[in-house]
């Protein structure tokens, strides 16, 4: 390969040679957005999917636009009310209202969710990026690790940080995001040597570009795109779990709103009150479709990679 072939490699980068009339700044980026409303727009489910995440994270900033009442508040005359106008969710043994509960309840799972998910995503991507950067021994030993965390399941892993950190929706968090350190280390370190092999990387070698240019130029921002990617369909995921372990009586304690504690103190009147579980539940099956409906459209439009 020639130099005058080689500098063109390494300008064209992964996505081809380069235009032949350069465009304006901020052009294709405008393009790229235009295309991606277009593409919600056009997708009824995926429409839905952004409205319903707009709708709980605004309930998690304020809610008091949804529901201004106090959740803790209790009335002895509006006990185990079925849903009605008054009482959309109904209204549990105590009288509060399960509608204000649940939306006041958004912001501490949510919360949860999103701190897990960072936690597992920053400390894995570092796992990885090392392992399949430096290679090697080192790149054996921490593997191996990763592999051992993965051969235990993930709940008995969850209960045994609980148990050591102590009970709290805040603890709940740090234990499924240390759970989840694995599997992005694992992604991380396949994207990286994926991403290492590609022709424009070999292009930049032959250009005379170091390798921390390399690494940190071509290798880190193509490979971080579908580790962000996994990651938005792991809230959904880590959701779920957080709901699950606050059913167990591992999260806030009552009578903090919590959506798996609002499941959980429902069970009781499961058979007459069908409401006071359900509702909540389907509030938390909502959310986790719609944040993986959201991710899988992110990993597919995911097409542009950076040179």
């Amino acid at each position: 390969m020639s130099v005058t072939e080689t500098r063109a490699a390494v300008a064209a980068g992964p996505a081809g040679p380069a235009a032949p009339s350069p465009a304006r700044p901020g052009a294709g980026r405008r393009r790229r957005w235009l295309a991606r409303l277009l593409d919600v727009a056009r997708t009824p489910s995926l429409l839905v999917s952004y409205v319903w995440l707009v709708l709980i994270v605004t309930a998690a900033l304020a809610p008091t636009l949804f529901a201004p009442g106090d959740p803790l508040a209790q009335s002895g005359d509006a006990m185990l009310l079925p849903p009605g106008p008054d009482h959309l969710f109904g209204t549990d043994d105590l009288g509060r209202d399960q509608f204000t509960r649940a939306v006041h309840g958004t912001r501490l799972s949510l919360q949860a969710a999103v701190i897990a998910v960072l936690i597992g995503l920053v400390s894995g991507s570092l796992i990885g990026l090392v392992a399949g950067a430096v290679r090697g021994w080192l790149d054996s030993v921490l593997m191996r690790v990763v592999d051992v965390m993965l051969a235990v399941p993930s709940l008995i892993v969850s209960l045994a940080i609980i148990s050591a950190l102590g009970h709290g929706t805040l603890n709940i968090a740090v234990a499924i995001g240390i759970n989840s350190t694995a599997t992005f280390a694992r992604l991380m370190r396949s994207e990286v040597l994926k991403v290492a092999g590609a022709r424009y990387v070999e292009a930049s070698v032959f250009a005379g570009h170091g390798y921390a240019y390399r690494l940190f130029r071509h290798v880190v921002p193509n490979a971080t795109r579908s580790v962000l990617a996994y990651a938005t369909m792991e809230i959904g995921s880590a959701i779920l779990t957080v709901a699950s372990l606050s059913f167990l009586g591992l999260g806030a304690p009552p009578p903090t709103p919590e959506w798996g504690l609002l499941v959980a103190e429902g069970r009781t009147f499961i058979a007459a009150q069908w409401w006071l579980s359900l509702l909540p539940g389907l509030v938390i099956v909502v959310s986790v479709l719609a944040v993986y409906r959201i991710g899988r459209s992110i990993d597919r439009g995911r097409t542009r990679v950076v040179a």
